[in-house]
């Protein structure tokens, strides 16, 4: 694949924002959405405008048959891609670490470094159908990068056999380990539940407890104690409790700040 027909592609990666909600959708149908220079490039700057608009939640989604086939091999067999991994780090990154809860919505298969994209996100709804493999290890390569956010929800030995032997797996065995947070059947439904029910929250509590979930297994127990109490007693004298324990007392939907 050359530069040249790179550019004449046109976008592969989409960003609709609406009611607050910012929604990606990967849309690389002829190469199963796998991680090219340009969609990796035009996934990082949907990213950044979504943080920019200040939505409350992030969903990527997919277009066509797989979520994402992993890297564009034959992108980086012809030489014409970048060589350089920083994007994708980048990208898991933000999706990690972004104040926003993020949701993988997979309607397709999912392999290698797509499973790392998926497992990057807060939430990852997924079709009962769809199956799994980190094909790396028969491609000569390793699931490096992508180990970093899969292997902070998912014990090593529950995953090991899956990485080290490239077999796929079904939905059922990713969501019994913890890499898939939600099976269903209408996955498209299920994400629309999610984010109305993220909205329903107030945002800086939503942020505050995103941030301690990956927080506080970094702590030992009384330092998480510590943290925690300071936390909970700053957000208990905040504004946005006050106006959620009126709301309770007086049996009506409270009114957060934008």
């Amino acid at each position: 694949m050359t530069a040249s027909t790179v550019a004449d592609m046109g976008e592969l990666v989409h960003l609709v924002i609406a009611e607050r909600v910012a929604t990606i959708t990967l849309d690389s149908q002829h190469n199963r959405n796998a991680l090219s220079s340009q969609l990796m490039d035009e996934l990082g700057s949907c990213l950044d405008d979504s943080e920019a608009a200040d939505v409350r939640v992030i969903v990527l989604r997919h277009e066509g048959p797989a979520f994402c086939a992993g890297a564009d091999l034959k992108e980086r067999a012809a030489g014409s891609g970048r060589r350089d991994s920083n994007p994708m780090v980048d990208v898991l990154r933000t999706l990690m670490d972004t104040a926003r809860p993020t949701i993988a919505a997979v309607d397709g298969a999912v392999r290698a470094g797509g499973i790392g994209l998926m497992a990057a996100c807060d939430l990852v709804v997924v079709h009962r159908a769809v199956n799994f493999a980190f094909t790396e290890v028969r491609l000569g390569l390793a699931p490096a990068i992508i180990s970093v956010p899969i292997l902070r929800r998912v014990p090593a030995a529950k995953i090991a056999s899956a990485m080290l032997t490239g077999d796929t797996f079904d939905a059922d065995y990713a969501c019994e380990i913890g890499l898939v947070t939600h099976l269903s059947d209408d996955v498209s439904a299920t994400v629309g539940s999610l984010c109305d029910d993220v909205r329903s929250g107030a945002p800086d509590a939503v942020a505050e407890t995103k941030r301690l979930l990956h927080r506080v297994p970094t702590l030992d127990r009384d330092a998480a104690f510590g943290e925690m109490q300071a936390l909970s007693d700053e957000m208990f004298l905040g504004l946005d409790a006050a106006e959620g324990m009126a709301a309770f007392r007086e049996k009506r939907a409270p009114i957060w700040p934008d």
